[in-house]
């Protein structure tokens, strides 16, 4: 876990006190008094660097956050979860805005990181969707994508510590990207599990399952579930669906069997993690594998 120094903006202020000589009924139209107290954003627990989280809490009493100019969910207790793209910038700032106080501010460091890239001789091939019939195929499987991955469900599941979904070998790891004389590939999006066909995997956190189908041209079969405060999973080229859209899991409970529908080179699973449209390391989310 990365270290992150807190800093904290402070407002102070006297209370608010009602003359001695204003009369009592005056005293009583007058409004309670104001306490201004040292605010603060709190960090609990992260990974501050690129592919990253953060979970912490803004001070009671704020009316709204933001990590730069994405917005934060927060409780009533102020708790909220944040995280950072794969290519995020090394400088990012927490805000709170308080309903009787000052902005807070924290600004945060972000650890750039040393990315697999490869860089090849030869022109990237143009891919599948620039042909009108395979699209007409693909959009709607996209717009699905899309669409779960944006539902609120109020899972808490982001609130908890991560486990595997399942044990084996990694196979790909989060971020790689190839160069095709220098114009950009797509990089890997998330991290490739490879425990062997069929295998049994389960929910790494509680969520509510928001996408469960088969047949895709890409994923083959996919399950997105959705954590809460953003945080999304989504598992493909599975065997086989243990869940359905709707369905509510706690961590550790079985979500299907490892496979190699869609394309796929051969069997394992691919997990991927997103936070608004973030891409991020779920190796990042968990402890040494068991």
């Amino acid at each position: 876990m990365a270290e992150q120094v807190s800093s904290v903006e402070t407002g102070t202020g006297e209370p608010n006190a009602a003359p001695s000589t204003v009369p009592a009924a005056s005293q009583s139209r007058s409004p309670a008094p104001i306490r201004t107290e040292i605010l603060a954003i709190e960090l609990h627990s992260g990974e501050f660097t690129q592919g990253g989280w953060v979970r912490g809490k803004v001070p009671v009493g704020s009316v709204s956050a933001a990590l730069d100019d994405i917005p934060l969910s927060f409780d009533s207790e102020g708790n909220f979860f944040a995280a950072f793209d794969r290519d995020a910038p090394v400088r990012m700032v927490l805000r709170a805005s308080h309903r009787v106080g000052p902005t807070v501010e924290l600004p945060l460091s972000i650890s750039p990181r040393a990315w697999d890239i490869e860089r090849v001789n030869v022109a990237k091939r143009p891919g599948g969707g620039n042909d009108e019939e395979w699209w007409a195929k693909r959009e709607p499987e996209w717009l699905a994508i899309r669409d779960a991955r944006a539902k609120e469900t109020g899972a808490q599941g982001w609130r908890q510590d991560f486990i595997w979904p399942v044990a084996g070998r990694v196979s790909g790891r989060f971020g790689r990207q190839r160069i095709y004389r220098g114009e950009p590939g797509s990089y890997h999006s998330g991290i490739d599990i490879a425990p062997g066909n069929g295998a049994p995997f389960v929910a790494p956190a509680d969520g509510v399952v928001v996408l469960a189908r088969t047949g895709f041209s890409l994923e083959g079969g996919i399950i997105i579930l959705d954590h809460g405060a953003g945080l999304n999973s989504a598992f493909i080229h599975l065997s086989r669906l243990a869940v359905k859209e709707g369905d509510a899991v706690e961590q550790g409970q079985l979500l299907g069997n490892v496979g190699a529908s869609g394309r796929a080179t051969g069997p394992h699973l691919h997990w991927s993690l997103v936070w608004k449209d973030k891409r991020l390391d779920p190796l990042l989310f968990l402890p040494p594998q068991p």
